[in-house]
């Protein structure tokens, strides 16, 4: 139909051409899919309300350590210059301290000294972010989900960096959790230094005193026996006694010999009767001297087999206590080299403002992924209307 239209009216005895205006259309709106609006229109339309007027703001607390000990194999790389400033490399405890700040004990020491499950729980916090808002299972393996969630630990393996991230709907808060779990931390390495130092020398330690204990009975042994004997060392006195001996000897030949001079000067001289006793004398003692040394029952050569084992198991208990004192102090040396250290490198601090939720990206990213959501949609469903027909 035109625009316009020319019609024919008669009025009486005239006829009249005039022009009849057709009505004015009225105003629709485009007709929109149902898939249009559950995949795209809804969730956006959700997410503006969402992030705009109830998500709650996220603080981020960020702290950075390494575990260190004083002395490591040399190392090239990085390892090797952060051993030269004093921070040798100690991945294996870092990894220790890491899963240690996500296990179960430390949500426990947390919800016990910051009330963590009644801090995430709290009405302030919107439904969708808060512990229990959603969900009805408010057991502490439900907190344990939530929490991993809350606590981020990202490990940097040139640097031997660790990073520890935390989420909280307060800056007070992300900042008491962050600095309570390096506090644990910490004392985490305490014990586990502590334990070492104390597994090396307490085995060190035991060695001294058993050795301290043989070396004492085998000095005590060798003392008695000396005592009860009345010798001292039967070796050395025998060497003494040979001397003593060997004078006596010497005395004897000359004694014959003067005799038999005297003999052969004068038969009658009356030296010769005193010369005969002191042969027989000297005779007698060179036996007896003899007999101390060895033969009798009592002599030092009887004493010498007894007394020598004495004496080694002394010597040997005195090494053996020489070299557990040596391996006490390689202990001490051994633990004060182990010893691990937690160096804060950024200390927790307080965010300023929150990072948390990007409101406008969030909302951008909702409406483009239901568009490509919606996109795909409908081709699949045009492509089964078009298999169908």
């Amino acid at each position: 139909m035109e625009a316009s239209e020319f019609v024919h009216v008669s009025t009486g005895n005239e006829d009249t051409i005039g022009r009849v205006e057709p009505a004015s259309k009225k105003f629709r709106f485009p007709r929109i899919s149902p898939l249009f609006m559950l995949t795209v229109f809804l969730p956006t339309l959700f997410a503006g309300i969402y992030y705009g007027f109830i998500a709650s703001k996220v603080y981020i607390s960020e702290a950075r350590f390494v575990v260190r000990t004083p002395y490591q194999q040399p190392v090239a790389g990085i390892g090797g210059f952060l051993q030269g400033i004093g921070l040798s490399k100690a991945q294996d405890n870092e990894y220790t301290v890491a899963g240690f700040m996500l296990s179960r004990d430390a949500l426990r020491q947390l919800d016990e000294k910051l009330a963590y499950k009644k801090s995430f729980s709290s009405r302030s916090v919107d439904r969708l972010s808060r512990f229990g808002g959603l969900d009805l299972d408010k057991s502490f393996e439900a907190l344990y989900k939530y929490y991993l969630n809350h606590v981020t630990i990202t490990h940097d393996e040139t640097s031997s960096i660790t990073t520890v991230s935390v989420r909280a709907f307060s800056a007070e808060e992300a900042y008491r959790i962050n600095e309570m779990l390096l506090e644990m931390s910490e004392k985490l390495v305490n014990n586990l230094n502590d334990r070492a130092s104390q597994d090396m020398i307490k085995f060190a330690s035991d060695e001294v005193d058993r050795a301290q204990a043989k070396a004492k009975a085998a000095a005590i042994a060798l003392e008695r026996y000396r005592s009860k004997n009345g010798i001292f060392d039967p070796k050395a006195q025998s060497t003494l006694q040979l001397q003593v001996v060997s004078k006596l000897r010497e005395e004897l030949i000359a004694s014959k010999a003067q005799l038999a001079q005297l003999i052969a000067a004068s038969r009658n001289n009356p030296a010769i009767p005193m010369l005969h006793d002191r042969i027989k004398t000297l005779n007698s003692d060179v036996q007896a001297e003899n007999a101390r040394v060895a033969g009798a029952q009592r002599s030092f050569s009887a004493f010498s087999p007894q007394y020598e084992g004495l004496v080694l198991d002394n010597q040997f208990a005195q090494k053996q206590l020489g070299a557990t004192m040596t391996t006490l102090a390689l202990a001490r040396d051994e633990a004060l080299r182990k010893q691990l250290y937690l160096e804060r490198i950024v200390k927790p601090g307080k965010p300023d403002y929150a990072e948390e939720p990007q409101r406008l990206r969030n909302f951008i990213t909702t409406f483009l992924v239901g568009l490509l959501t919606w996109g795909a949609l409908s081709l699949l469903i045009a492509g089964v209307r078009e298999h169908r027909e």
